[in-house]
């Protein structure tokens, strides 16, 4: 029987709001299908059979969409009533486990590569937890580590001081003893984070090693990231590495359609005549772009509608957003406020979220983002944050 697997999937992602208003943040698209999708790929390629996983926030998105089995392989759920952490999303599954098991996010795309050498060194070494550890020029987003001769001296999130840090990979080899660390381990602003409970470990002298390993990580933490997070899949041939691969069968592709390699079409999708997709266009399930539109460097999620003659650029939907006739989202780069933050000079044209309705001719401005359910008339120009329902004339 090998390790089993659990996967953190309850938070909401509230820094890639709108778009997380209506399901979590694993269940936003990169490239074609949910971020949760590469996720249990990755562990199933690594050769976990058992995998548990911690739902919360619009959890019946999570569960309607998987079922009970992903690839053949069961799939057992845990809620977390309250989201308090990624420590006490871990305690909810504490009564399900009395031998060592592997833990990672919902919500990171991860290489099968750094799950399997994860599983290795647990099995090599007596360590309280292993962590997967990248050589990553971006530590600063994320979370660093201190490694000395294979141990872990420090765990620090987003670290500023000059130290030489490797990235905290968020695959995690633990045993039991990882449920006291947490309650040991002083909560933060009301939250138990499972890299406090490291720490606490770290702290107590046990054992935490960390494992050098290699291959694909990206993370989406805003939106634009999502643009960023569907280019990296297609360039590491994760959604196919030829064109067939990319494009579903169900899919009607109109033959004087331009597609500009790499695209990612997903099943039910309609490209009508004329329209030029590409490169880093990825279109969901049942997506239709008119005749003459050009989608370029954007994530449509399922059920999204571009109309002719529009012209969408380094553009995010959600599901169900209709983009009008003539409209022109004309890339980033872009100021955008992300809650009381904002961020300049973003690659991002717009986020148009779930249901949104746009109708055509409207202008964007870069970095425009139109909330769920709201509906712009046509012939405006629209710019900054459009908030959830709100209707622009």
């Amino acid at each position: 029987m090998g390790v089993p697997a659990v996967v953190l999937a309850a938070g909401e992602g509230t820094r890639l709001r709108p778009l997380t208003r209506n399901r979590p943040k694993p269940m936003l698209p990169a490239a074609n299908k949910p971020i949760l999708s590469y996720v249990f790929d990755g562990l199933i390629e690594a050769g976990v059979t058992d995998i548990t996983v911690v739902v919360g926030y619009k959890r019946s998105r999570v569960q309607d969409h998987f079922g009970p089995n992903y690839r053949n392989v069961p799939l057992q759920y845990v809620v977390q009533d309250k989201q308090l952490g990624s420590g006490h999303a871990l305690l909810a599954v504490e009564e399900e486990f009395d031998e060592p098991f592997l833990v990672v996010y919902g919500d990171q795309i991860i290489a099968s590569s750094i799950i399997g050498d994860v599983l290795n060194a647990m099995n090599e070494n007596d360590a309280a937890a292993t962590l997967g550890v990248l050589d990553h020029n971006r530590v600063e987003h994320y979370g660093g580590v201190i490694l000395d001769d294979g141990g872990v001296t420090d765990l620090v999130e987003r670290p500023e001081d000059e130290r030489e840090y490797q990235l905290n990979a968020g695959v995690y080899g633990v045993k039991p003893a990882i449920f006291e660390a947490i309650r040991n381990a002083e909560p933060r602003e009301g939250e138990h984070s499972l890299i406090d409970a490291l720490s606490w470990l770290v702290d107590s002298e046990e054992t935490v090693a960390g494992t050098v390993t290699g291959g694909l990580w990206v993370d989406a933490t805003y939106p634009w990231d999502l643009l960023e997070v569907s280019r990296d899949l297609c360039l590491a041939g994760v959604v196919g590495e030829s064109r067939e691969e990319r494009i579903d069968d169900s899919a009607n592709v109109h033959e004087t359609a331009v597609i500009r390699e790499p695209v990612v079409i997903g099943p039910d999708c309609e490209v009508g005549a004329g329209a030029v997709l590409g490169p880093y266009a990825c279109l969901g399930e049942n997506v239709t772009v008119e005749s003459n539109a050009v989608v370029d460097d954007s994530v449509l999620d399922s059920d999204t509608r571009v109309g002719p003659n529009a012209t969408v650029v380094d553009c995010v939907t959600g599901q169900g957003a209709h983009i009008g006739a003539a409209a022109t989202v004309p890339g980033g780069p872009g100021d955008v406020r992300v809650g009381n933050r904002v961020f300049e000079d973003e690659q991002l044209g717009a986020v148009v979220a779930d249901r949104a309705h746009v109708e055509g001719g409207v202008n964007f401005a870069p970095g425009t983002m139109i909330g769920s359910d709201a509906t712009v008339y046509a012939g405006t120009t629209v710019r900054g944050t459009i908030a959830d329902e709100t209707v622009v004339r």
